[in-house]
């Protein structure tokens, strides 16, 4: 694919595309009409409105039907991402089907769990799970704890990174930034995984934390600081800190020292 912006990737070519998808497995689904209610919309749109464009028009395709909608295109996904990488690059066309989810997805929490958790798999839900954390915050942190144990990376690192306080692009999480502590228990889970993809995303975590309650970001940091830990955890508890060491700051210093 020759080089553009990341949204001018959702285009007319993505209408077309994602409306083959729909066609293959829905002979039913009206692609021209998808694509005309699309294309003529697109002009001076930034990404997520573009985005957010697709997941509106595919919403009304189905009749307003979400329940027939996410099981139809879940269909469409495709082999799930074996790398660490690609999710944008290769997965890209998949981020109105996450937003269809965030936007419209709300009432049906079970189905919408499953719906990102398929999605993570290939792109990211990392910012469709917002949404349910603020509306339905103890049910959607004990889908994320147990995601917290998934044997797919991608899934393990959903459950870090969706609950980031300050994830770029995505609206701020306050009720994390006010108390992180029921982030605490997911993240101990995650200490010491094997696949540097997800402890990037629980250092980057922590690193939020640590922003807007230092007291509790480095307590945590504190506790996972014994001794004989392993490379995993030394990588995380360094990256963490990435901020705090560019600014000498000596408790910093002294952490990753031990």
């Amino acid at each position: 694919m020759a080089y553009k912006k990341l949204k001018y990737w959702f285009d007319e070519e993505l209408a077309i595309l994602l409306s083959n998808k729909i066609k293959r497995i829905d002979p039913d689904f009206d692609s021209t009409q998808f694509v005309e209610s699309i294309s003529p919309q697109l002009e001076g749109l930034e990404l997520k409105d573009r985005v957010e464009l697709i997941a509106d028009v595919m919403f009304s395709r189905f009749e307003g039907n979400y329940e027939t909608g996410v099981n139809k295109l879940l269909k469409i996904l495709g082999p799930e991402n074996p790398k660490e990488t690609g999710m944008f690059k290769e997965y890209y066309w998949i981020m109105p089907i996450a937003k269809f989810v965030e936007k419209y997805g709300l009432q049906h929490f079970n189905l919408s769990m499953d719906a990102l958790e398929a999605i993570t798999k290939r792109n990211t839900g990392e910012y469709a799970i917002r949404p349910f954390l603020e509306t339905d915050t103890k049910r959607t942190l004990s889908k994320m704890k147990s995601w917290s144990r998934h044997p797919n990376k991608h899934v393990r690192r959903l459950s870090s990174e969706g609950l980031r306080p300050r994830l770029p692009w995505a609206r701020k999480l306050d009720i994390f930034i006010k108390d992180p502590r029921p982030i605490i228990p997911i993240l101990e889970n995650l200490k010491d995984d094997a696949s540097r993809y997800v402890q990037k995303s629980v250092a980057n975590c922590l690193n939020d934390i640590i922003k807007d309650n230092p007291i509790i970001g480095k307590a945590t940091i504190e506790s996972w600081n014994v001794h004989n830990i392993g490379d995993e955890r030394k990588w995380i508890i360094k990256h963490a800190l990435r901020n705090l060491l560019k600014q000498q700051d000596p408790w910093a210093f002294l952490v990753i020292q031990k």
